[in-house]
């Protein structure tokens, strides 16, 4: 699987930013989707996942309310849409997918500059 984020940008506070993810080499619908970021000195984290424990979505607690995930199967790509950024949103973000039912990642793709300034 290939994974090609786009999107990312310079944005002031309380502006909005859509990343982009489109795969290829397997059925986009059987992978489930995720979007991290990892940010200066910081760890990386799980910002959003399509398909989490029990189905759910997932979101992060800092970014609840303000980014939403979602996917156009026919266009094998999925989103992130993120609104009300902050300058603590600013990272490097990496959209991953995986194709079994468990909550790891396998394929990942290279990541997209979002800077957030104040």
């Amino acid at each position: 699987v290939q994974l090609q984020a786009s999107g990312g940008g310079l944005v002031q506070a309380g502006g909005s930013l859509r990343l982009s993810c489109k795969a290829s080499g397997r059925s986009f619908s059987s992978l489930r989707m995720g979007w991290f970021r990892q940010a200066p000195g910081k760890e990386r984290e799980l910002v959003a996942a399509d398909v989490w424990i029990g189905g759910s979505t997932y979101y992060a607690d800092s970014v609840k309310g303000r980014f939403t995930i979602s996917r156009d199967n026919a266009k094998n790509t999925a989103y992130l849409q993120m609104n009300g950024l902050k300058p603590e949103d600013t990272a490097i973000y990496y959209c991953a997918a995986d194709d079994t039912d468990g909550l790891a990642f396998e394929y990942w793709g290279r990541g997209t500059q979002v800077t957030v300034s104040s």
